[in-house]
């Protein structure tokens, strides 16, 4: 019998091996543009034309190739980066195979310009399918140029799997550009398409260049991380519970290199485990520092897998970093991360466990007792928050308040019979309007001694008023003397896209452009300029939310509409106190807010007589 295993040319090895390496035009990018920073570039810009099927251009400012080496680049396994085996264990690089370049030359049309600092005049090499075609020399700016041109047009299968995604190719561009660019904030970045801009960021900090890339909704919503160990160091930023979403910005790296790892995902979700509603997720950027030693990057061609050697050390150092930072804004209740359990990070070890840190109550608090009177043993039922405004006394005075708060159950438990009873039995006539202080009014209704919560009674105002705009017609609407400029995630630019005109009803005046950004140049007329980009981000987040049907969709953007310009800083007022009561009893349901929460407190004389007796 004759021999039949026989060597494969390098040609077709290149385009076996360019299937694992370059699967989409998307992955030719990311390797081209990590070359580029591995160069020492300070500016990269990458075009694409079709999505990439067309042409592919990756421009660079670092140091160059001589003439020798930008032939050698496209040999297979040819690389700078390594020279022995041991190299492999101690990468700061991103590439190290040499197979990249190799891999596009053999299934593409490609052009490499290139001059080094000390050159007076750069080279260009052309290849093609694999295929050495020309070296010249030519004028050229100190940096590469890389120039692929009909990227599969010899592999005609592979060509019709990516024509047959040719929708998805934009996507998945902007998927690996952005992958890279949080990597390096210090390297300004450009992406077009088809010469328009997508992406243009500048040289920056770690949290602006996180704003440039999912857009300045996250701005007021990012908290940062940071903790160092023995093991690894964590840098980055997370979100606020508040913020989490549907479709969240998830991103991790170590040593400069965006990995994925789903079960490092879980040590952040964790942290926020009873925090936020299911379905929903947190926005993360985390970055690993880890000895290159104790972690494998060797592990795929496309090298977005990797293996660490202390994987359930990490796990656990991640989750408490996240429990702290959310700790010390507030979203976890009062945890002691100062105490003397604090957790201990081992060295690698399986089968590690860690202790949660305590949480720490205030048993005894009663916002209406002296410091001298507090009572031991939890309490119960305190009557709203007057008593952050004024003591015991004067509450006492004026609504009969007990010294024990506990006592007071009725403010805001009293059955909802008791109040529709009430409803049918007074008229809505308002008058002796007073404002008490923080949020809170007392009035008359009829003939009825009531005390009001003034932001929940604006949250009813608003929710009713923007749910009969969105019935039909248009919220009145403020000018911006200088629109405010924000960059939408794609998710959350074909939102707005597709609810524009129920952003117009509500009173926005937004101007859309291509890349995700918009203009806005008006907002609702109760609603603080200062806080429009959050609540543009809230409304597109409630809208991403599944619903049954439209109705409830614009329901819930009319209460987040509400809550946003209800919830305010500023104080009241006596006029505000008297303006809110006065619209407060005009609406259909004036008891309730639209969450169901109770407005008004009604204080009967029976009420009186028996707190005097």
């Amino acid at each position: 019998m004759s021999d039949r295993i026989r060597l494969l040319p390098e040609i077709i090895s290149n385009q076996i091996k360019a299937g694992e390496v370059v699967e989409y035009p998307s992955s030719a990018i990311k390797e081209m543009v990590e070359n580029a920073i591995d160069a020492g570039a300070t500016k990269v810009t990458v075009n694409f034309v079709n999505g990439g099927r067309d042409l592919i251009q990756v421009i660079d400012n670092g140091c160059g190739m001589s003439p020798s080496d930008a032939r050698m680049a496209f040999e297979c396994h040819a690389t700078s980066k390594i020279k022995e085996l041991d190299d492999i264990y101690d990468l700061h690089t991103f590439g190290f195979r040499g197979e990249a370049l190799a891999s596009i030359a053999s299934i593409a049309q490609v052009e490499l310009i290139t001059r080094q600092a000390d050159a007076e005049i750069g080279t260009k090499v052309i290849i093609s399918g694999g295929e050495f075609i020309s070296q010249t020399p030519v004028a050229a700016p100190i940096g590469s140029q890389f120039i692929v041109r009909n990227i599969f047009y010899n592999t005609p299968g592979r060509r019709k799997f990516i024509d047959e995604r040719q929708s998805q190719l934009p996507n998945m561009i902007k998927t690996e550009f952005r992958r890279v660019a949080l990597c390096h904030p210090e390297v300004a970045m450009e992406l077009l398409s088809d010469r328009s801009p997508v992406y243009s960021l500048p040289q920056s900090s770690l949290l602006e260049r996180i704003i440039g890339v999912v857009g300045a909704s996250a701005k007021k919503n990012m908290l940062e991380v940071g903790v160092e160990t023995s093991i690894a160091k964590i840098e980055g930023y997370v979100c606020r519970a508040s913020a989490a979403k549907v479709r969240p910005d998830q991103y991790m790296f170590v040593n400069g290199r965006y990995f994925k790892s789903p079960y490092l995902n879980k040590a952040v979700v964790k942290a926020y485990e009873h925090l936020i509603p299911n379905g929903s997720q947190p926005s993360f950027f985390i970055y690993l520092t880890v000895d290159p030693e104790r972690v494998d990057v060797n592990v795929h061609a496309q090298k977005i897998e990797v293996r660490f050697a202390d994987t359930d050390a990490i796990w656990q150092i991640i989750n408490a970093a996240v429990r702290e930072t959310l700790a010390k804004t507030g979203s976890v209740p009062m945890m002691d991360f100062d105490n003397d359990e604090l957790i201990d990070i081992p060295v690698a070890t399986t089968g590690i466990s860690y202790q949660m840190p305590k949480a720490t109550t205030c048993d005894n608090y009663n916002p209406f007792a002296s410091e001298s009177s507090i009572q031991a043993g939890p309490t119960k039922g305190a009557f709203c928050d007057f008593g952050h405004d004024f003591d015991s006394r004067t509450v006492g005075q004026d609504f009969g308040v007990p010294s024990n708060a506990a006592e007071f159950e009725f403010i805001d438990s009293q059955p909802a019979e008791q109040y529709m009873e009430l409803e049918s039995s007074v008229d809505n006539s308002v008058s002796a309007v007073h404002y008490i202080g923080r949020r809170y009014a007392s009035m008359m209704l009829g003939g009825t001694l009531c005390a009001i919560d003034l932001t929940r009674a604006r949250e009813r105002i608003l929710y009713d008023r923007y749910i009969a705009t969105l019935a039909g017609g248009k919220g009145a609407s403020q000018q911006l003397l200088f629109p405010q400029n924000l960059t939408l995630s794609e998710a959350e630019y074909a939102l707005l896209e597709e609810w524009l005109v129920d952003f117009v009803a509500l009173g926005f005046d937004i101007t859309m452009h291509p890349g995700g950004v918009i203009d806005i140049n008006g907002i609702p007329s109760e609603l603080n300029a200062d806080s429009v980009d959050t609540t543009i981000y809230n409304l597109l987040q409630t809208l991403a939310l599944p619903h049954e049907v439209d109705t409830m969709r614009r329901e819930q953007m009319a209460l987040t509409l509400a809550q946003s310009q209800a919830d305010r800083r500023t104080p009241y007022s006596q006029a505000d106190a008297e303006s809110i009561a006065m619209q407060l009893v005009e609406c259909k349901d004036f008891q309730y807010s639209p969450t169901g929460k109770v407005i008004m407190t009604f204080i009967t004389l029976d009420d009186i007589q028996q707190k005097l007796s």
